[in-house]
């Protein structure tokens, strides 16, 4: 069964946790300041808008596909995954540098509607699925979002698959000391935080 969900105190609450582990879970995030700032990256489905200034009819309001590209006039495919919308700004310009004599007129990409950030969660917990959260979690909140390790799950090897390029990079997890106590803050900000596309697999 897949499953799309937005994370919140609730659902971490409903998620099968120990009271410990969910009182971890939500701690998380406030750990690393660097986290709570960091910039959002496109995802496919994202609603961009881009301006070209000067130039209507390159105006114009566009959704990334689901292999998280779009196509623009002048410059053809665009490849937004995972980018932030100042590199996309760069990779548009640069496709229209053949159109004009002088300098490009500047560009400017913004993300008019995310999706946020998505994910799966598979193996051995209680309710492995697909989910979109607003912000960026690390594993320990998607596996809360999970419902929790399943019985016999081995939470010391809990694996990341994230796209790299045409290849995929196997982030290895060990959870199960943070799971049995009190983690401290470098802890904490030492969890993976998950990007849009990635599978966490509990085996």
């Amino acid at each position: 069964m897949q499953h799309k969900a937005w994370i919140t105190a609730a659902g971490l609450a409903c998620a099968g946790l120990s009271q410990a582990q969910l009182a971890m879970a939500q701690a998380a995030p406030a750990a690393p300041a660097a986290a709570q700032s960091r910039p959002y990256r496109i995802s496919p489905g994202d609603e961009l808008e881009i301006y070209v200034w000067g130039e209507e009819r390159l105006q114009r309001v566009i959704k990334v596909l689901p292999d998280g590209t779009f196509s623009f006039p002048l410059v053809g495919q665009v490849n937004a995954n995972n980018k932030l919308p100042s590199d996309v700004e760069q990779d548009i310009s640069r496709g229209l540098r053949g159109q004009y004599r002088d300098a490009v007129p500047q560009v400017t990409v913004s993300v008019k509607t995310p999706v946020g950030v998505q994910f799966s969660v598979a193996g051995k917990v209680k309710s492995p699925g697909a989910f979109a959260t607003g912000r960026y979690i690390n594993v320990l909140e998607a596996l809360a979002l999970a419902g929790g390790p399943a019985d016999f799950a081995d939470v010391g090897n809990v694996r990341i698959l994230r796209k790299s390029g045409n290849g995929l990079v196997v982030l290895k997890v060990r959870l199960s000391d943070t799971l049995k106590g009190n983690p401290s803050d470098r802890d904490l900000a030492g969890l993976p935080q998950l990007e849009s596309g990635d599978t966490v697999i509990v085996p």
